[in-house]
């Protein structure tokens, strides 16, 4: 694998010098043509945007525009910022503009590059993304490039946690807007749970420059995004629903045609072994109504209740226990009908497995559902065009490549560097090396030169301070955790005397200036405690000393005891070591053992790489999931007619019920009293038996029948309520079903995925049979989906006087919501972004019922206001949505 991985990267590199010149001579005649741009007025600057968006409105392509718009940035800059970008910034943004990763050391002014590509990509009038690793940068980069885009006549803005929703909403549009990953990530994943087009925020995905790429793309790519919630119905309703169905007499069923008598069995509700279904007749209605002290069960603001009598009603009379199931160890687990095997990993769907569960006593899980997921991975593959910058992505190009299809090129330096890198100093203990680290930085700091210590993790870095502290030397500890104040301390870390202990992340993205008489004394000290397990973060710790053409020096203290070393390299180092009998406080300083750790590097970054692909090969198959069920909701939101789709659903339920009932090659053993059972609960059919003919008639007739039948019945309701208002009520049920079944089937996923990979014991790929498996789940999904819509709708009780309770359920603060990111930018920067959050640091958990926030991302459910055919809403009312806007203003505009 390391030959083919060194293969790759020699293949990465065939071509590169080439592609350098060519960068180099676009960017001179980019400068060719700052004359003309410096004899224009500032108006004439900022016209310069209309007649560039004109151009593209009349054909031209916007790579046509490249030389002139960043010779107009160029121009601005040097009028607003007194900063005029270099030759080599030209270059590295057109590399940004093609869609790249330009790698550009640390001090080269990447956030001036980013103005170029973004001011460029925002002309085509779509809001283009520049992404960066916390809160601070996105507000400290749009307030210092602002002046720029503004000489341009454009906006930039940033979005960040904490912020209220109709600020978040101005901030998308903006014609550039920056931000966190996880902020853009979050919001892409509301934006998905609104149920109103006014409650999402983003503008599409055209094209983003990641600043810091590394670290988002790869670092932060090992955890999903992630948004949770409480259960949407609490463990007690299964109970209580468990506890009702107990007292209830459910006997076999039988046909009984439509006017005519039910014979008194003692039946409250009637069950199909054979087909899982149950119907519950009056006397169970009016039982459970009396229970749960409600005037209706059938009110539309109580469809989850009948649905919840339904599983309950099953889970007692369909499914037996060590039958259809079993408990251990205080599990209800599913048995396979076929093999008798236990099904480990799966559930079922719809609330029956809880409600077996509630049936047999067992403690229902209540831990938070998942509402929406993402990795950054897929997340990042949603835009058009995608670039990226950092001072180090060299060392993974072969991942760049491979999962987000991005090229590196390595854009030379204004200045050439001026940094001594010495070889590393290994002793044979932990403790040898930190005496002699504290040794080294005792020294330097009576001298005056400034030292930047880098540590891998926090518990390191407050070990290093009390050592300092011992030794009496002042110094300041930063963890990548308060943003602006530490990028404030990083600044002066180049002061003369300075010392500053700081993990990778810390300041990231703040240039370290060199204080007065700091040349003299060989720059800024970088010392690394341990070498990191991906050589980029090393090199980004080199990277803090030297920059444009600053002197500075670099060098790692490491011991054989380090995790890294100790992991991969340890019994060679020890070998190597003893046979020098070097005693513990002498170190070692040989090219041979720093390619030994380099080697160790390698291989955790290999290992690395597969485990995120690994992630990545698995969510790719919740992706195309979501991307369907997404696109469906986005539909719903534009408000568009989705009554043929319903007609094309009701062919297909219609369909699905028959032939669940005539498998039978032969009609005569059709079960004709069960199917015409299932389609009385399903609809008000008019079919009758006696119209049936077994002899002449065919599945296929009798399948038409039953859908015009249906379809009648259709058309009757939409003549009941009036084309609009029949429009949307499909629009709200089709987006509360979807939500709710959707949530559900993610924490089926969930559940599968946890226990895939025991199949490996039995000779199979857990990764194929994931897809297999997920694959028909989501087919299930969809048909549970159609189903339940088509029934609502044919279902839903509405009378004139209920009209104003047709409005979604209250919107949930971000507060009660839960996000969940292990990001290296801070968890704690995610935690609101519409409403009251806690501010610190903590995932806040609180009930939520479909995962919304203000501004119109509220949670439905199923209560529907109709107006009756006689009946108009005026043009000044409320409207029926309860958006609160007048009728006029809303759905009657």
């Amino acid at each position: 694998m390391a030959q083919n991985y060194g293969a790759l990267e020699k293949f990465l590199r065939v071509g590169e010098g080439r592609r350098l010149k060519k960068l180099a001579q676009q960017a001179a005649y980019a400068t060719s043509l700052e004359p003309d741009f410096e004899s224009l007025s500032d108006e004439e600057l900022k016209g310069k945007t209309a007649e560039f968006r004109q151009r593209l409105e009349k054909g031209e392509e916007l790579d046509e525009l490249v030389f002139e718009a960043f010779a107009a940035v160029r121009e601005a800059a040097k009028r607003s910022l007194g900063l005029r970008p270099f030759d080599v910034q030209l270059m590295g943004a057109m590399v940004l503009h093609e869609g790249d990763i330009a790698e550009m050391k640390t001090g080269e002014g990447k956030t001036l590059v980013a103005t170029m590509p973004l001011y460029l990509n925002a002309l085509t009038g779509e809001n283009v993304h520049l992404v960066t690793v916390n809160d601070y940068l996105a507000k400290r980069d749009t307030e210092w490039m602002s002046p720029v885009y503004e000489a341009l006549g454009m906006r930039a803005a940033y979005i960040r946690n904490m912020m209220p929703f109709d600020e978040r909403k101005a901030a998308y549009a903006a014609d550039i807007t920056y931000g966190t990953n996880s902020e853009f990530g979050f919001d892409y994943l509301r934006d998905n749970m609104a149920t109103a087009l006014e409650g999402t925020v983003q503008r599409g995905h055209t094209y983003a420059i990641v600043d810091e790429v590394d670290s988002i793309l790869i670092d932060e790519a090992r955890t999903p995004l992630i948004i949770s919630g409480e259960p949407e119905t609490a463990a007690k309703t299964y109970y209580d629903f468990a506890r009702i169905a107990k007292q209830l007499n459910g006997v076999p069923a039988k046909f009984v045609p439509k006017g005519m008598p039910v014979e008194d069995d003692g039946g409250d509700y009637e069950y199909d072994e054979k087909f899982k279904t149950v119907a519950p007749r009056e006397s169970a209605i009016e039982k459970v109504e009396r229970a749960l002290g409600i005037d209706n069960l059938y009110h539309a603001t109580n469809a989850q209740l009948v649905n919840h009598l339904s599983q309950a009603l099953k889970a007692e009379s369909l499914y037996q226990r060590d039958v259809d199931y079993v408990v251990q160890d205080g599990e209800v687990k599913i048995v396979d009908e076929f093999t008798g095997r236990i099904m480990e990993g799966r559930r079922w769907s719809e609330g029956l497995h809880q409600a077996v569960e509630a049936k047999e006593g067992v403690a229902i899980k209540e831990e938070h559902v998942t509402l929406a997921t993402i990795t950054l991975q897929n997340y990042f593959r949603l835009y058009d065009k995608l670039a990226g910058m950092t001072g180090t992505a060299k060392t993974e190009e072969k991942e760049f490549q491979e999962i987000y299809d991005l090229s590196v090129a390595e854009i030379p330096t204004n200045a050439d560097v001026a940094r001594d890198d010495r070889d590393d100093y290994i002793y044979k203990t932990k403790e040898a090396k930190y005496n002699a680290a504290i040794d080294d930085i005792k020294e330097r700091h009576e001298k005056g030169q400034p030292v930047l210590v880098g540590t891998i993790s926090v518990e390191v870095s407050e070990h290093l301070s009390k050592l300092l502290e011992r030794r009496g030397i002042p110094h300041n500890v930063l963890n990548a955790k308060q943003h602006e104040s530490e990028a404030q301390i990083i600044m002066d870390a180049g002061e003369p005397g300075a010392v500053t202990i700081a993990t990778n992340m810390a300041g990231r993205g703040v240039d370290i200036k060199l204080g007065e008489g700091v040349r003299e004394l060989g720059g800024l000290y970088v010392l690394g405690t341990e070498r990191h397990e991906a050589r980029r973060i090393d090199n980004q710790l080199r990277g803090r000393s030297g920059r444009q053409g600053d002197p500075g020096e670099s060098r790692f203290y490491l011991s054989a005891q380090d995790d890294l070393v100790r992991l991969f390299a340890g019994d060679r180092i020890y070998k190597i070591m003893d046979r020098f009998n070097l005693p513990d406080e002498e170190p070692m300083e040989r090219k041979i053992l720093s390619s030994q750790i380099e080697n160790a590097q390698k291989k955790v970054e290999e290992q690395n790489f597969v485990s995120r692909k690994n992630v990545l090969k698995y969510d790719d198959v919740m992706n195309v999931q979501r991307m369907v069920i997404y696109e469906q909701r986005r539909r719903v939101l534009e408000g568009d007619d989705l009554s043929d789709e319903i007609q094309q659903w009701i062919d297909e339920v219609i369909e699905a019920t028959v032939l669940a009932h005539t498998q039978s090659e032969y009609a005569e053993e059709w079960d004709l009293d069960s199917l015409f059972t299932e389609m009385t609960t399903l609809y008000e059919t008019e079919v009758k038996p006696e119209e049936i003919d077994l002899q002449s008639m065919s599945r296929e007739e009798l399948i038409e029948d039953f859908a015009d039948d249906a379809h009648a019945a259709y058309e009757a309701k939409e003549d009941e309520l009036g084309a609009e208002l029949m429009r949307e009520i499909e629009r709200f049920l089709i987006l509360q079903v979807v939500d709710l079944r959707w949530r559900e089937h993610l924490d089926s996923m969930e559940y599968l995925r946890d226990g895939i990979h025991l199949r490996a014991m039995a000779q199979k790929d857990p990764l194929v049979e994931y897809r297999s498996e997920g694959h028909a789940m989501f087919e299930e999904l969809g048909a549970i989906i159609r189903e339940e819509v088509v029934r609502h709708l044919f279902h839903v009780e509405l009378q004139q006087e209920e009209a104003e309770q047709l409005q979604p359920a209250a919107s949930p603060q971000a507060d009660r919501l839960s996000y969940e990111h292990e990001s290296l930018a801070g968890a704690d920067a995610i935690a609101a972004a519409g409403g009251n959050g806690s501010g610190n640091g903590e995932a806040i958990r609180a009930g939520v019922t479909a995962g919304g926030l203000g501004g119109g991302a509220t949670s439905v459910v199923t209560g529907q206001r109709t107006v009756s055919a006689d009946q108009k809403v005026g043009r000044n009312d409320p409207c029926w949505c309860g958006s609160g806007k007048k009728f006029k203003k809303c759905h009657g505009a």
